[in-house]
C-alpha cells in the first residue's frame, strides 16, 4: 500500500515525517518499487518524482549489531529486525554467531556521511538478569563535562542507547537467557572520528553513537530543493534544523507546515518572502543569526553555553540581530525535552 487517507483523499504519507506528499510530484514517479519505499519510509520522495533511500544512524546500526550477537548465543544468525526511535520495524542487515554481532552502517544515499561502511562489532555473554550495553573501542567518550554528559561518560545519546537496548532485550527474550552483558566496538572508529566534529566538541577515542529516528536523510539538492517547494507553497511555515526541532515544530505550531531544511535555513528565509518562525535546537539556529556566537564565551558548542550564566545575554542579543536582519521572522529556541529555552516573540 502506497498510501492512507488524508481528509476525504488518498495521500502517499512518509510515516517519519507524517507529510502528505502532494499529488503531483506522486505522479512524477513512474517506478512503483520507489513509490513503495517512500511509503515504507525507507524512502524519501522528491519534487522531480525520484526517491532518494534513508540510511540507518550509528545508534540503528549499534542496535542490529547487538541484536545479532544475543540471538547468535541460540543460532546463527543472518539479519534482524529493529524498531526505530520513530517507531518503524525495519530489517537491518546484520550477522551473528557464537555470541559475536557484525553490522555495517549503510548511509542510504547521503552521500557526505563519513561514517558509511563503517563496521560495528557487538559481543554477548550471559549475565544473571537484564541487559548491559557497555562502550567499547571506537566509541568517543567525553573529556570534559557538558549539560547532558560528564568527563569520561560515551558519547552515545539516551535515544540510541535506548534502542541498543531495546533489540538486545528482545534477542534475550528469544532466546531464554535471564540477561545478557553486551559490549559493543567499532574498531575503526577512532580513525574515522578524526574526519568528523567530535574533536572539536571535546569526545576522543571514537565515533558517537546517536540517532533522534533512527535514519538518515538523504540531504542532496534534490531534497533540497523539495523543501524549498514545500515552503513555497505553504500559507504559514516553520523552519527547522533537526528531527527534534521538526517534532516540538509541529506540537508549538500546528497550524503551520513545518519543513527540516538542516543547514539551509538562509536560503529557506528568501524561499518565504515574508514571516515565518524558525523553531529548533540552539545549536544551528544560533549559529545562523550569529556565526560567531561562541566567540570568547571560552565553550565548544552552544549547548555548553546555555549552562553558563552568559546564556540569558547572549539569547537576547541573538534575538535583537534577527530581528534587525530578518524582519517578521519569530525565532523559538527549544532544549531536547521541548521545554522553550527562549522566544524572540
Amino acid at each position: 500500500m502506497w498510501s492512507k487517507k488524508v481528509g476525504s483523499e488518498e495521500r502517499v504519507v512518509d510515516p517519519v515525517t507524517g507529510y502528505a506528499y502532494p499529488d503531483e510530484w506522486v505522479a512524477r514517479c513512474e517506478d512503483a518499487a520507489a513509490l513503495t519505499l517512500a511509503a515504507s519510509g525507507l524512502g524519501v520522495l522528491t519534487a522531480d518524482g525520484r526517491v532518494l533511500r534513508r540510511g540507518f544512524t550509528t545508534g540503528t546500526t549499534a542496535a542490529a549489531a547487538a541484536k545479532a550477537a544475543v540471538l547468535s548465543l541460540g543460532r546463527p544468525v543472518d539479519g534482524v529486525a529493529v524498531t526505530l526511535p520513530c517507531g518503524l520495524r525495519v530489517a537491518v542487515p546484520a550477522r551473528g554467531e557464537g555470541g559475536r554481532g557484525e553490522a555495517r552502517k549503510d548511509s542510504g544515499d547521503y552521500p557526505s556521511d563519513v561514517t558509511a561502511g563503517l563496521l560495528f562489532v557487538a559481543t554477548a555473554e550471559p549475565a544473571p538478569a537484564g541487559v548491559e550495553v557497555v562502550a567499547g573501542e571506537g566509541i568517543g567518550r567525553f573529556v570534559r563535562d557538558t549539560p547532558r554528559y560528564r568527563a569520561g561518560d560515551a558519547a552515545v545519546s539516551q535515544t540510541a542507547m535506548a534502542s541498543i537496548e531495546r533489540a538486545a532485550d528482545e534477542a534475550r527474550k528469544e532466546v531464554g537467557r535471564a540477561g545478557v552483558r553486551v559490549v559493543l566496538a567499532i574498531p575503526e572508529g577512532a580513525a574515522v572520528a578524526q574526519k568528523t566534529l567530535n574533536p572539536r566538541v571535546g569526545v576522543e577515542g571514537g565515533v558517537s553513537v546517536l540517532g533522534s529516528t533512527g535514519l538518515v536523510e538523504p540531504w542532496d539538492d534534490h531534497l533540497s530543493e523539495a523543501a524549498f517547494e514545500r515552503i513555497r507553497g505553504a500559507e504559514r511555515v516553520v523552519l527547522t534544523t533537526g528531527r527534534t526541532g521538526l517534532r516540538y515544530s509541529r506540537l508549538l505550531f500546528p497550524s503551520h507546515e513545518a519543513v527540516l531544511v538542516g543547514v539551509n535555513l538562509g536560503r529557506a528565509l528568501d524561499e518565504v518572502r515574508g514571516k515565518a518562525v524558525i523553531c529548533g535546537l540552539p545549536g544551528l539556529v544560533l549559529k545562523f543569526i550569529d556565526p560567531d556566537v561562541l566567540r570568547g564565551t571560552g565553550c565548544a558548542t552552544v549547548e555548553d553555553l546555555t549552562a553558563t550564566p552568559a546564556w540569558p545575554g547572549v539569547l537576547e542579543r541573538a534575538f535583537a540581530r534577527c530581528r534587525e536582519d530578518h524582519p517578521g521572522v519569530r525565532v523559538v529556541v527549544v532544549d531536547r525535552a521541548g521545554t522553550v529555552l527562549g522566544d524572540s516573540g
